[in-house]
């Protein structure tokens, strides 16, 4: 039975990830269906629509919004509404982090000084993984300090530690397998 219980749970574990990215997927893309195949079937005549268009209006909208990003009087549009979201009490908190996190993981230079897996020194030999997400960085008498990230294994939080440039030490691998490393416990090392 102990066997059994061993197999299962292997393949538990093989699909798990698989099931879950298709689940998000799925849900994704029946929230666009559902919400912007809605505007279409009010915009167009009902023998025009056809199911998927909802799903298509979602990619077109946001390549759009990306293109339309690239101007100026764009740029200035969504800094103005930016604002405003940021005026409204819990909603800013929600806003910011999600903006933050955004403009990190979609940083597109990549050998930007932002862009960089570093590794933390603790005490002893312990080391810490983490990501340099400010250069410059002033607490009081303290100037010129480097912000690091230091996330947790399988969460989405983790702790900004301020430091001096001389403690951190930048890996030779990608962000997306330093994060890889970090995320999964080091069960998952970067790719070969």
């Amino acid at each position: 039975m102990k066997k059994v219980s061993q197999l299962f749970l292997q393949g538990l574990f093989a699909i798990l990830p698989i099931a879950v990215t298709l689940a998000v997927l799925y849900w994704l893309g029946a929230v666009a269906e559902s919400t912007l195949g809605e505007v279409i079937k009010w915009l167009l005549p009902s023998n025009w629509y056809w199911p998927g268009m909802g799903l298509i209006a979602g990619f077109v909208f946001i390549f759009a919004v990306g293109v339309l990003l690239n101007a100026y009087v764009f740029q200035r549009m969504a800094s103005a509404l930016g604002r405003l979201v940021e005026a409204i009490p819990i909603v800013k908190i929600i806003y910011n982090s999600v903006r933050d996190i955004s403009k990190f993981a979609s940083a597109s230079d990549e050998s930007s000084e932002l862009k960089k897996a570093v590794v933390v020194q603790l005490v002893g030999e312990a080391k810490l993984i983490g990501f340099v997400t400010n250069k410059s960085i002033s607490l009081g008498e303290s100037t010129d300090l480097v912000a690091v990230y230091l996330p947790m294994s399988y969460q989405i939080s983790g702790y900004t530690v301020m430091l001096p440039e001389s403690q951190i030490e930048v890996l030779d691998m990608s962000v997306q397998d330093a994060m890889r490393i970090v995320l999964t416990a080091a069960m998952a090392g970067p790719k070969r």
